[in-house]
């Protein structure tokens, strides 16, 4: 087991569990659009944020985009790391047929790749690396252009990130990803 001192922040209960078989912390699940209605759930999340810090991973979908970001909000000012799960067509095991989205959770994926995602979100190394400004973002492409949308999706798909993701949260995770030498070259080769 990996210990950990932030607490990691998860969906579901099958997430929850299988994260609490790879890491030696606090695993808090939200009940999925549940944590809406919950301000006793809320309220803890907000103190741990406050406090060691918390892991928020969900799944690599538009709702575990929409629960990110509702928790973030109400964790603003606190130690928050994002750990984002690449997309990966399937089923989990236990379902008769895929998620609407068809892309595995945490509770569907091996250990190795949920490892991976949390090193290279920094988890447990301090404060995240300053993010991309908007401005460079958008001299390469990747935001605020007729073709920017697509160029983001590949650009997260070649960096195993999930390929939804806004040009903000973009801006905030290729620092940990990738130099700005690396970002350049990246983007010239996905643009030919």
């Amino acid at each position: 087991m990996i210990k950990l001192k932030p607490a990691i922040v998860v969906e579901g209960r099958y997430d929850k569990a299988r994260l609490a078989n790879i890491f030696d912390a606090p695993v808090i699940e939200t009940g999925g659009f549940g944590i809406y209605k919950n301000a006793a759930k809320r309220e803890l999340i907000k103190t741990l944020a406050h406090g060691d810090g918390i892991v928020i991973i969900t799944d690599p979908d538009k709702a575990g985009f929409r629960i990110r970001n509702y928790i973030k909000d109400f964790c603003s000012g606190g130690r928050v790391w994002d750990v984002f799960l690449p997309d990966v067509e399937g089923r989990e095991r236990r379902k008769r047929a895929p998620s609407k989205e068809g892309l595995l959770g945490a509770e569907g994926l091996p250990d190795e790749v949920i490892i991976e995602a949390f090193r290279r979100a920094g988890v447990g190394e301090g404060e995240s690396a300053a993010p991309f400004t908007k401005a460079f973002l958008t001299g390469l492409g990747v935001c605020g252009g007729a073709n920017s949308a697509s160029m983001r999706a590949l650009l997260a798909k070649r960096l195993g990130l999930p390929a939804n993701m806004n040009s903000n949260t973009l801006a905030r995770v290729l620092p940990r990803l990738v130099s700005e030498k690396e970002l350049r070259a990246l983007v010239t080769e996905l643009g030919r």
